[in-house]
Order: C-alpha cells, then structure tokens, then sequence
C-alpha cells in the first residue's frame, strides 16, 4: 500500500507522515524537502523557486518523475507532496485540511522553532502573506502544468479538517480509515 498524503498548509501533514511512516515501519518521502534543497542549490528561497516554476516547469518536473518512480517501482510507504496523489494514481490518498486563522498560527510558532527560517514570517502578517503567495503559485504551476487541482478534497479518498483537532486526534482518525483498506 502506498499512502499519499496532501493538503493546506499548516493542516499537519509534515507531522502525520512522519507519525505513520514510523508506526508503520515504512519510509517516508517529503517532495517539499526536495524542492527546497533543489531552490537551496540554486541559491533560492523556496518563494523564490515556487516562482521560476510559473515560468519553468523543470522545478516541478525533477520532482513529479521521482513520485512516478516510486509509484512504479516501490510498495509500503508514506508519501507527503502537493501532487502525490496524481502522480501516483493508486495510492491511498489523504488530504488534511485547515482554516487559514489556525495554519497561519501554527506556522507562525513552527517558524519560531526554527532559527534559519524564522527570518521569513517574522510577524502573523508575514505568515498570512507568505501563505497566499504559495497557495497562487501552487494553484497556478499545478493547473499550468497538470490541469489538476491539489487543494480540491474531491481528488482525494480521505478528507480531514484538523481546525480543532490535536495531532493525536488527526492521527487516531486517519488510522481509522487506513484500518479500512
């Protein structure tokens, strides 16, 4: 079985994953690690990268033709990308979702955790705008490229609003429904 998880920003999905792929004992792959050390490389913030890619498709491309791979190639683990669930058509396909308000409050105190990347959402301002600015970027490359919607739950199998839940809660219930398939 192959997992799939995506979904709003700030919905958990980072720490759901990883929470899965350990309780499963299977690896888990973060397409988001790898366009940032792809934007990394080149010098860019991921800002920076998401926005060469409305205009250059290879930024999304290096990444989509490794979700294929595994797809094709590899059984049992947890996938956690924007397009996963597209690209890897019979993976079992979650999206976590979460109202702006409390995303950009999570974010905001993740980013306070960590120093190299505090600079960027300095304020809950910051956060707000930083997080619209992806979205677009997403929306526009993804629908650009793809004609796909990555926000839309209906492309999904399990849709999970985490608004007011603990991770614990988010976890138990998306345990629940993998327990059925």
């Amino acid at each position: 079985m192959i997992i799939s998880i995506s979904g709003a920003h700030g919905s958990g999905k980072s720490t759901l994953a990883k929470k899965l792929a350990e309780k499963l004992g299977w690896p888990r792959y973060y397409m988001g690690g790898m366009r940032r050390e792809a934007a990394q490389k080149r010098g860019l913030t991921l800002a920076e990268y998401n926005k060469l890619g409305e205009s250059d498709p290879q930024t999304d491309l290096e990444v989509d033709e490794y979700q294929k791979f595994l797809g094709e190639t590899s059984d049992n683990f947890v996938i956690e990308g924007r397009t996963s669930w597209h690209f890897i058509p019979h993976s079992l396909k979650i999206y976590l979702d979460v109202q702006e308000e409390e995303a950009v409050k999570r974010i905001f105190h993740d980013l306070k955790s960590r120093p190299e990347e505090a600079q960027l959402g300095a304020t809950i301002e910051d956060v707000r705008r930083i997080l619209a600015e992806r979205k677009l970027s997403d929306d526009l490359r993804y629908r650009q490229y793809f004609n796909i919607e990555v926000y839309n739950p209906k492309n999904y199998d399990f849709y999970l609003d985490t608004t007011d839940l603990t991770i614990d809660e988010s976890f138990q219930a998306v345990c629940e429904f993998i327990a059925q398939h």
